[in-house]
């Protein structure tokens, strides 16, 4: 994972639900010292800027509850561009933005993975399934579609056609306890690997993690990761639009991303939903810079002491 250049990629959107704020995200990601924290594991992170969508394409909805339809379209062409350009060349870090720009990440990951002839798996660190469709939302908020378009549910018509649709059996969701009725539906009887909170109570968050990357091995696939603000507890993440109570504790959200880097396989990454409007003094985008730093080879013994006091 880390004999590629990192590469920093803002993708600053904020169509993908109606709370205005996550277009800030990768500004406030920086000023959190990302790039600082990576060098400092010898990386020599490249930062590339923040990205732009090209102008909306005019698009009827198939739903009318669908919001920023368009803007979303636009925003998937280009991350979908920028992801497979990315990955050809080192191990990109998308800053967002909201979920929705994981639509284009993802698909454009696995055209990657198709074009060198390995299978991508993706890991969802989030509270929500985000397996609707444009036909099924509704909220008709479409950071809530990624895995669905991903794994080429019906309804995407507006969008990119997919080049390389991720199995169902490569994705695993961690961290769920938000999940729509319609999405229950849809993942009853998936392939998926589904880890709730439940679970991750019951039996901690190692063992079932352990288990999906060794099946990511084994495969010789590649790992996409996408890290939702919302995955963690509001108490220690409150920069969040969507929050949940009873995420992921700072400590298990450590240990996740510290297996992701013993793996080795993690070759793209997504911070989402960072929302510094609702932050407290940055702290939240301090938790998400320390978290990408554990997953690329930051130790528990390394961690700096922070102080949020006014």
């Amino acid at each position: 994972m880390t004999d590629r250049p990192v590469i920093l990629l803002g993708a600053p959107l904020d169509c993908g639900k109606r709370r205005r704020g996550c277009l800030m995200g990768p500004d406030a990601l920086r000023t959190a010292g990302l790039a600082e924290a990576l060098a400092e594991l010898g990386l020599a992170p490249r930062d590339d800027g923040n990205l732009t969508a090209g102008p909306p394409p005019v698009i009827p909805s198939p739903n009318p509850r669908i919001f920023a339809l368009a803007e979303t379209v636009a925003w998937t062409t280009r991350l979908f561009e920028a992801a497979r350009a990315a990955l050809a060349e080192g191990t990109p870090v998308f800053l967002g933005g909201d979920h929705a720009l994981s639509l284009g990440t993802v698909a454009g990951a696995a055209a990657h993975a198709a074009e060198v002839g390995r299978p991508l798996f993706v890991l969802w660190l989030d509270a929500h399934a985000d397996f609707h469709t444009p036909l099924t939302t509704s909220s008709g908020n479409l950071h809530g579609t990624p895995l669905g378009y991903v794994t080429g549910r019906a309804g995407f018509d507006a969008f990119p056609p997919l080049v390389a649709p991720v199995p169902e059996a490569n994705v695993a969701l961690f961290g769920l306890r938000s999940v729509d009725p319609a999405e229950r539906e849809a993942l009853t009887g998936s392939p998926a690997c589904v880890v709730d909170m439940r679970r991750i109570d019951e039996e901690g968050i190692a063992r079932p993690l352990a288990a999906f990357l060794e099946r990511v091995a084994a495969a010789g696939g590649m790992l996409h990761v996408s890290l939702d603000v919302d995955f963690l507890d509001p108490s220690v993440a409150p920069a969040v639009g969507t929050t949940v109570p009873g995420g992921a504790s700072v400590r298990e959200a450590h240990l996740v991303m510290e297996m992701i880097h013993d793996s080795g396989l993690m070759t793209s990454l997504d911070l989402v939903e960072l929302n510094p409007f609702l932050d407290e003094r940055g702290r939240t985008a301090q938790l998400m810079v320390d978290l990408a730093a554990s997953a690329f080879g930051r130790r528990v013994f390394d961690r700096p002491t922070r102080s949020f006091a006014a």
